[in-house]
C-alpha cells in the first residue's frame, strides 16, 4: 500500500494557533516561571513553536514514554525510555504533548509526574481526539479537538516519517 498525505489543518491555521495558546499560557503564568515537558518524539516541534512565543520565562526538559513497543496498538503498559533531567519539586510545570487519545499513557504520566511535588501541573496538547478517551484526562490548552483521522505532521509521524511537515496532513492509504 502507498500512502499520501492531505492537508488538514494549514501551517498558517497551526500558527495562528500556537500564538494564541501562547498568548493565554503567558497571562496564565503571568509573574512565575514554566517549565515544559516535552514528550518525545512528536512534541518536539509544537513545544519548540510555543516555547518561542510565550513570554514568561521558560525551562524545558524532555521525557519519552512507550507504551506501544513494536505494535500498532497500545499494551497498556507503559514504559518510560527517558526519564528527566532535573526534579520537579517546587515547579510550576506544564506537560506538552503532539496529541491526545486514548488518554492511557498520557494518565500514567501525569500521575507519576504529579508524585515528584510539582508546584502545578498542566497539560498542553496540539491535537485532541476527545471520542477516543478511554481514560479520562484533563487538558488545560488544546489547540485543536480534531475527529478520528491518522494524522501526521508537525511532529506525528507514520513510520517515522512525516514529523517534518509544516501543517498537519491526514494519512490516506492507496492500492499501487
Amino acid at each position: 500500500m502507498k500512502e499520501k498525505v492531505r492537508i488538514f489543518l494549514p501551517e498558517e491555521k497551526v500558527n495562528a494557533r500556537i500564538a494564541e495558546i501562547a498568548k493565554q499560557i503567558s497571562a496564565d503564568y503571568a509573574g512565575k516561571e514554566v517549565h515544559l515537558i516535552c514528550v518525545l518524539k512528536g512534541s518536539v516541534f509544537f513545544m519548540c513553536e510555543l516555547a518561542k512565543r510565550i513570554t514568561v520565562p521558560v525551562t524545558m526538559d524532555f521525557m519519552s514514554v512507550s507504551s506501544y513497543g513494536n505494535d500498532t496498538k497500545s499494551s497498556g503498559v507503559v514504559k518510560i525510555i527517558k526519564d528527566l533531567d532535573e526534579p520537579l519539586e517546587g515547579k510550576d510545570v506544564l506537560v506538552i504533548e503532539d496529541i491526545v487519545d486514548s488518554g492511557r499513557t498520557l494518565s500514567y504520566l501525569l500521575d507519576i509526574l504529579s508524585h515528584r511535588n510539582p508546584k502545578s501541573l498542566r497539560l498542553c496538547t496540539l491535537l485532541d481526539k476527545p471520542e477516543r478517551r478511554v481514560t479520562q484526562v484533563s487538558v488545560d490548552y488544546t489547540c485543536f479537538n480534531i475527529p478520528d483521522e491518522f494524522v501526521v505532521g508537525y511532529g506525528l509521524d507514520y513510520a517515522q516519517k512525516y514529523r517534518n511537515l509544516p501543517f498537519v496532513g491526514i494519512v490516506e492509504f492507496e492500492n499501487e
